[in-house]
């Protein structure tokens, strides 16, 4: 959908405050929640598969499981209100539309990792502890920001990704876990998932508006009529969920875990980033101009509170969805109130259990299609961000020390197996000691290196056009 200028003056549609026609308010702000839906709920069913839920209409896990997406959209909607409309110092009173976060997901999943619904408690913990040290982190996002460059953020957003594109593969095969299912990995499985593949690719690139925007969406929708014709797909569940249900506090219990605040507190710093860069996005690409500072930081505390609030609740971390800002970037329309608009549909939605049922029903095989292009997508978004970095050789040792570390734990636990359990499950994440590497080696290498020391890193190569400065 291109810029439109019937919906109002081209200076009504940079202002947040400005309110469209009703008929073309509501369409853009569903079109707002179908381009991030899929990525929302995603995170949720990750992190059941990875717990070890039963997926099956006869689980016993299958509440469980209901609950969970659910949660992801009801405080999704909530944490979109809390960034639209705002109270006191909170939110951003932008168009800003938080969702679930990928990034946590490295943390998730060894916190849970086949401990089924027992390792909850723990889990939601650390959500809701590491949402408030997110919302403290507004009041001085500003003065850490210094520490957090291009080279920082992009390597962490990399190695989310990186992360991640092994699950999109094992979605794909059959799902997690995989080696007592003799299907995975058949052909059968694999077809479905390329279907949503090409489908969600072939929409992206050769479609305009709407179609494009929600390609993911409908690439599923397509791997779903497939998975379908095929018998893949079963209703069961859907007759079983509850009508409408309303969130229950505490609902998995609350434990306290060192290694999950500790993860969940570090990994808000870089969603912290994460959602100051969208604000940015947002006001530069709508309306043209620079984020205040007052706007940054009250999306950073909507960002922790909507965290925290869904953690007591049995809901994932929250993060603003950067696919949005793309999307108020490409219709112009930069209101607050059809995004307010979206996140009303996004709570209605979360009170009906039917529809978490319906969503539960879509094989894991279509879910590895669409994931696999999500995944990806986070890996081009780091790279995307590294290529700001200035690649001289000091930026070159930074990135490749850090990446060497964190990949290699990441791809071989095992080598910290004496570790004490809440260090071993930090460290073999690979996310957060690979920031935690680039972090420190960015503040303490010197910014320029002399000829002697650089040839020596090097080992002798010549070095590009880049070797003299940062």
């Amino acid at each position: 959908m291109a810029t439109d200028t019937s919906i109002g003056t081209l200076e009504q549609l940079r202002d947040p405050e400005y309110t469209p026609p009703v008929a073309k308010a509501i369409p853009l702000g569903i079109q707002h929640i179908l381009a991030m839906f899929i990525s929302n709920v995603t995170p949720a069913i990750i992190v059941a598969g990875a717990a070890g839920f039963g997926f099956g209409s006869n689980s016993p896990d299958f509440p469980q499981l209901i609950y969970m997406i659910q949660m992801s959209m009801f405080f999704a909607g909530i944490a979109t209100l809390f960034q639209t409309i705002g109270f006191g110092p909170v939110g951003a009173r932008l168009p800003v539309v938080q969702g679930t976060s990928f990034a946590f997901i490295p943390i998730m999943i060894p916190l849970v990792a086949g401990k089924g619904v027992e390792a909850l408690p723990a889990l939601f913990g650390g959500v809701l502890i590491g949402g408030l040290f997110h919302a403290l982190l507004g009041t001085f996002i500003g003065r850490i920001r210094f520490a957090l460059p291009p080279l920082v953020t992009g390597l962490v957003v990399l190695m989310i990704g990186l992360a991640l594109v092994k699950v999109g593969i094992q979605y794909a095969a059959g799902g997690i876990p995989a080696i007592d299912k003799p299907e995975y990995g058949s052909l059968q499985n694999w077809f479905v998932a390329l279907v949503v593949i090409l489908a969600t690719l072939g929409l992206k690139f050769f479609t305009r508006g709407m179609l494009s925007v929600a390609a993911v969406l409908l690439g599923l929708i397509a791997g779903y009529v497939v998975a379908l014709a095929l018998g893949m797909v079963s209703f069961g569940n859907v007759g079983r969920a509850a009508a409408f249900a309303v969130p229950d506090p505490f609902h998995f219990g609350f434990e306290f875990s060192l290694a999950a605040v500790i993860g969940f507190c570090l990994m808000a710093f870089v969603s912290a980033v994460e959602t100051v860069g969208d604000v940015s996005g947002i006001t530069k690409g709508g309306a043209g101009r620079e984020a205040t500072d007052k706007e940054i930081v009250g999306a950073t505390y909507a960002d922790g509170l909507g965290t925290a609030v869904a953690g007591v609740f049995g809901g994932l971390p929250n993060t603003s969805f950067s696919q949005n800002v793309g999307l108020i970037a490409m219709t112009g329309v930069m209101s607050r109130h059809v995004v307010t608009i979206g996140a009303l549909f996004l709570i209605l939605a979360g009170l009906i259990p039917k529809v978490g049922a319906l969503i539960s029903t879509i094989p894991i095989e279509v879910l590895g299609g669409g994931v696999i292009v999500m995944f990806g997508m986070v890996c081009a978004a780091g790279v995307s961000m590294l290529s700001d970095v200035d690649w001289n050789r000091r930026n070159m040792v930074i990135f490749a020390v850090s990446l060497a570390v964190g990949l290699g734990l990441q791809l071989e636990p095992k080598a910290l197996q004496y570790l004490p359990d809440t260090l071993r499950i930090l460290m073999t994440s690979g996310l957060l000691p690979a920031a935690i590497l680039a972090i420190i080696l960015n503040l303490v290498i010197p910014e320029e290196l002399t000829d002697e020391q650089t040839e020596e890193i090097s080992g002798g190569h010549a070095g590009h056009k880049h070797d003299d400065h940062v």
